[in-house]
C-alpha cells in the first residue's frame, strides 16, 4: 500500500511540474476589483491631429454639385501583386511638416494640434463665411490611424483603427490577447510626443491602468508585451528541440519513480 501511495505521489508531482504554466495571481487582469466596480474616467483625452496624418475629409450639402469640388475622388489601393483586386478608398489630405493641410478653395488650414471636432467646425464655418455653401456637413477621420502590438501576444502586428478612440485593452484584443508567457505586469506603450519618445509600463493586474494617460492610444503608438520569467528561462532552448527536452525530463522522472519503487520492495 505504501508503494502505491509513493508512486501516486510521484506521478502527481510529475504532472504538476509539466502542466503548471502560471497561477491566477500571475495571469488574471484587474485583480484589485470585486464583482462590481465603478471607475470614473475624469479626463478622456481627445485625439489630436499630428504631422503626417492623412485626413479623410468629406463635405456634403443639399446641393451636391456645390459640395463636389471639396471632395477628393476614390482611388484603388492594391495589396500584393499588380493583379490583386484594388480596395477603393477616399484619397486624403496629408498634414505637412508645418502642420497644415491644403484644402480646395480655402487654401492652407492649420490642422496640427486640433481635435477632429475642432477642425470639422473650422472648415464648416469657413465654407459658410466665404459663401461657398449655406448648409455644409463636414466629416473627418484619420485614414492612417494605426497602432502596433509586439511581443508575447498571439497575433502581433499593426492594426488600423477606424474610429477616434481605442484603448490599450482593445488593441491587445485585436492582437489575440497575451500568450501564457506574456508578463501581465509589464506591458509597455511607446509614444512620440514633440519629437521625444516616451515609454510607460502598465500592470494589467491593476485597475490603475484605466487612469493612465496612455490607456487611450494615439496614432502610431507601439505596445510591447515583455516575456515573463518562464519564457526567458526557455530562451536558451531551441524550439525544434523543446519537445525532446521535455521528453527527456519525463524519462528522467519516470526512471526515478521506478528506482524508488524498486527500493521500497
Amino acid at each position: 500500500m505504501k508503494i502505491k501511495n509513493k508512486s501516486f505521489f510521484l506521478v502527481v508531482v510529475t504532472l504538476t511540474i509539466l502542466v503548471s504554466c502560471g497561477t491566477p495571481k500571475d495571469v488574471a487582469y484587474f485583480q484589485d476589483t470585486g464583482n462590481y466596480t465603478s471607475i470614473k474616467n475624469k479626463n478622456i483625452p481627445e485625439l489630436r491631429i499630428k504631422k503626417d496624418d492623412i485626413l479623410g475629409i468629406a463635405v456634403n450639402s443639399h446641393a451636391m454639385e456645390v459640395a463636389q469640388p471639396f471632395n477628393l475622388p476614390m482611388a484603388n489601393y492594391y495589396v500584393g501583386t499588380e493583379n490583386s483586386t484594388g480596395t477603393p478608398r477616399v484619397l486624403g489630405y496629408t498634414v505637412d511638416k508645418d502642420g497644415n493641410i491644403d484644402f480646395p478653395l480655402l487654401g492652407k488650414i492649420k490642422a496640427e494640434g486640433l481635435s477632429l471636432g475642432n477642425l470639422r467646425n473650422q472648415i464648416k464655418n469657413m465654407l459658410i463665411l466665404e459663401g461657398q455653401m449655406k448648409d455644409p456637413v463636414v466629416t473627418i477621420n484619420i485614414l492612417n490611424f494605426r497602432v502596433s502590438v509586439l511581443g508575447e501576444v498571439n497575433r502581433p502586428g499593426s492594426f488600423t483603427i477606424t474610429g477616434e478612440r481605442v484603448t490599450l485593452l482593445e488593441a491587445l484584443s485585436m492582437a489575440g490577447d497575451l500568450t501564457i508567457y506574456g508578463s501581465r505586469d509589464c506591458v509597455k506603450v511607446q509614444r512620440e510626443i514633440n519629437g521625444e519618445t516616451k515609454i510607460v509600463s502598465h500592470d494589467l493586474r491593476s485597475s490603475d491602468i484605466i487612469s493612465s494617460p496612455y490607456y487611450y492610444l494615439q496614432q502610431n503608438d507601439v505596445i510591447y508585451v515583455e516575456p515573463n520569467k518562464r519564457r526567458m528561462q526557455q530562451s536558451n532552448i531551441n524550439q525544434n528541440n523543446s519537445v525532446s527536452v521535455w521528453l527527456s525530463i519525463v524519462s528522467v522522472l519516470l526512471t526515478a519513480t521506478s528506482v524508488i519503487v524498486n527500493l521500497s520492495r
